[in-house]
C-alpha cells in the first residue's frame, strides 16, 4: 500500500470495478459484485455497516472512504520496465539518504543513459533517486525554474546537484505533512501541483497541466518562469504559396488567360 503522504491522482470506474491510483504508481483495485459498496464518511461519523464488513479504509484529514464486502481486493504497481533488476540497483531514498548517497544520486542523474529523456521523467526513475513521486517532481522543477521537458543531457553537474538538493530539502521538510486531503488547506504548501489555471506565485503566468510519459501522469508547471534548458522546437515549415485557390472556376480562368496571352503573342 502507499505510504502516508502520497496523493490520490486518479479514480477510474468500470461497472462495479473501481481502481484508485496513487502518485507513486500503486493501484488499489476493488470489484464490488452484488454486495460490495464504497461509503464516504466524515471523521468520527458512525459507519452504516458493521466494522467486520470493512475491507479497505482510506483516511485523510476530515474524511474516510470505506469499502465494505468487496468480492475482490488487490493492490499492484503500474508496470515499469526500468524496475527490472537488469537496470541495476535502486537508488537511495532522499528522505533519509546520507551525503554519500545523495552525491551518488547526482552522479546517476548526470550520467543518465537515455540522454534525450526529459528531466520530468528522470525524476521518477528510482534508479536515480527514490521518494520523489509525481507531486514532488512538479514542485522540484518549479523550485529550480527548470523546464520539465528539458533533456537530461542538457543539465550540467551543477544543475543536477541543484535538483537533487531541492528534492532532498522538499522531502525532508514534508516528512510529517499529508497531502491526501482535498481542499485549499491541503494545497497551501504546493506551488504548482493541482493549481492549473491559477497564477504562478513567482511570475504571475498561468500554471498549466499535461499528461506526459508512459503512464500519462499529470505534470504541473509554469511556462512563464520554468524556462531553464527549455528545448528548442523548430518552427514548422511554411507550405509553398499557391498562385491561386485550386477551385475549378480558378483553373478555367487561368487556362483562359493563358490562351489569350498565346493569341496576342501569336
Amino acid at each position: 500500500m502507499p505510504t502516508i503522504g502520497r496523493l490520490i491522482e486518479q479514480v477510474e470506474t468500470d461497472g462495479k470495478r473501481l481502481e484508485i491510483v496513487w502518485d507513486d504508481g500503486i493501484v488499489l483495485k476493488t470489484h464490488l459484485r452484488l454486495n460490495g459498496a464504497w461509503h464516504l464518511y466524515r471523521t468520527g461519523e458512525r459507519w452504516r455497516k458493521p466494522n467486520d464488513q470493512m475491507r479497505v479504509a482510506i483516511e485523510v484529514p476530515g474524511w474516510v472512504a470505506v469499502c465494505f464486502n468487496a468480492a475482490t481486493i488487490e493492490t499492484y504497481r503500474e508496470f515499469d520496465p526500468v524496475r527490472h533488476p537488469g537496470f541495476g540497483r535502486l537508488a537511495a531514498d532522499l528522505s533519509n539518504a546520507t551525503d554519500a548517497e545523495t552525491a551518488e544520486c547526482v552522479r546517476r542523474m548526470f550520467a543518465y543513459a537515455d540522454e534525450a529523456c526529459p528531466i520530468a521523467e528522470v525524476l521518477l526513475d528510482q534508479h536515480v533517486a527514490r521518494g520523489i513521486g509525481n507531486v514532488y517532481r512538479s514542485e522540484i522543477l518549479w523550485a529550480c525554474e527548470l523546464s520539465p521537458f528539458a533533456e537530461v543531457s542538457s543539465l550540467s553537474l551543477d544543475d543536477c546537484t541543484q535538483v537533487i538538493n531541492a528534492a532532498t530539502r522538499l522531502l525532508r521538510t514534508n516528512l510529517d505533512r499529508v497531502y491526501l486531503a482535498a481542499g485549499p488547506e491541503a494545497l497551501s504548501g504546493l506551488a504548482v501541483y493541482g493549481r492549473n489555471g491559477t497564477r504562478c506565485a513567482r511570475c504571475s503566468d498561468t500554471v498549466q497541466v499535461r499528461r506526459v510519459g508512459q503512464f500519462e501522469r499529470l505534470l504541473y508547471f509554469c511556462p512563464g518562469c520554468q524556462i531553464r534548458h527549455q528545448p528548442f522546437v523548430e518552427p514548422p515549415l511554411e507550405p509553398p504559396m499557391r498562385e491561386m485557390d485550386p477551385h475549378p472556376a480558378a483553373t478555367l480562368f487561368n487556362a483562359e488567360m493563358r490562351r489569350r496571352r498565346d493569341s496576342i503573342s501569336g
